[in-house]
């Protein structure tokens, strides 16, 4: 383990703290259910809530958040202290996919700091999107791009990930652009602003995610060497926030009484093949010449093979070595 490795896993793991502790306070603390009515200037007449952590935002963006909460406490926050293991071990996959990690903790409390009602958790939210800013250059600043694309194995994905990186770009401008012309011509109703003063999701989505996605795909039809690295930024964000969203979708369901089926089956699908092109992303990264035990070396060759599919009964998978002293057989 060098020191660069173990400051590295420090940052995550404390990122991830924070964030897991964020969350708690957010699942926990949401109070008794209490709301009261209010029209905004607009004439728009919402339900607010009016205690717990996130008092005087309205009853379905609260519902909302305690579920995307619920994904961070018990997913993000929990994968951000294994990977953080990993990339103490100097693991390049445990870097990739520490990036799209904090990928989504940038988007979340970045999101969060903007669109939600000022409360106790907000110097939280500020504190943690610059974190994640931080590590995510960190990690990026500590890796070999070069080398990353000499270990690309040829399970990787690439014109897959292309392909979904283009097609989520054209499905959230698809979806935003529509929104904000109903907004600016008045309805704002019908843009579904939920009592809040503009489109923050949407902005966020088009400026960022949007860029990223088209980035990510022109990297990928280029093979150029940062296009793996795009490639599991994107795709691990991508399963996260497909699962907030979907958890999102649910929680609203609950105060509600109605499920939003077309907008939760669209995302479960996302999270289904960005979960399937991550970790093909992430097994095709091949161990670093001479790294770890020959048998460890082996056994994720083994693990490449399975994802790419290329692994068959009674065909060998783990080449000799130069000594000639491993063969791997099922």
């Amino acid at each position: 383990m060098s020191r660069r490795d173990i400051t590295l896993a420090a940052h995550t793991a404390a990122i991830a703290v924070l964030a897991g502790l964020t969350a708690a306070l957010g699942v926990f603390g949401r109070g008794g259910g209490q709301i009261a009515s209010a029209t905004s200037i607009r004439g728009e007449r919402f339900d607010y809530v009016t205690d717990g952590i996130y008092a005087y935002n309205p009853v379905r963006v609260v519902a909302e958040g305690i579920g995307w909460d619920v994904v961070t406490l018990f997913g993000v926050a929990p994968a951000l202290l294994v990977v953080s293991w990993l990339v103490a071990r100097g693991s390049l996959r445990g870097r990739l996919a520490a990036t799209g990690l904090l990928g989504y903790v940038v988007y979340q409390y970045l999101m969060y700091a903007m669109f939600w009602a000022i409360g106790p958790l907000f110097p939280a939210f500020v504190l943690l999107y610059p974190l994640a800013i931080w590590g995510i250059v960190r990690l990026i600043a500590a890796t070999d791009l070069d080398d990353l694309a000499t270990r690309l194995g040829p399970g990787f994905p690439r014109r897959a990930t292309a392909w979904y990186s283009l097609a989520m770009a054209l499905l959230l401008v698809g979806m935003w652009v529509p929104r904000i012309s109903t907004a600016l011509a008045g309805d704002v109703a019908g843009a579904g602003l939920l009592g809040t003063p503009t489109l923050v999701v949407q902005a966020l989505d088009l400026g960022i995610v949007v860029p990223l996605a088209l980035a990510a795909a022109w990297t990928l039809w280029r093979r150029h060497r940062a296009a793996a690295l795009l490639a599991a930024l994107l795709m691990v964000k991508g399963v996260s926030m497909a699962v907030a969203i979907m958890a999102m979708l649910v929680s609203a369901w609950q105060v509600e009484g109605r499920l939003e089926v077309v907008p939760f089956a669209i995302f479960a699908v996302a999270a289904g093949f960005a979960g399937w092109l991550a970790a093909r992303v992430l097994v095709s990264v091949r161990p670093a010449a001479g790294a770890g035990s020959v048998l460890g070396q082996a056994l994720e060759q083994d693990v490449v093979a399975v994802a790419s599919g290329d692994l068959q009964v009674g065909r060998r998978v783990a080449e000799p070595d130069e000594a000639g002293s491993l063969q791997h057989r099922l």
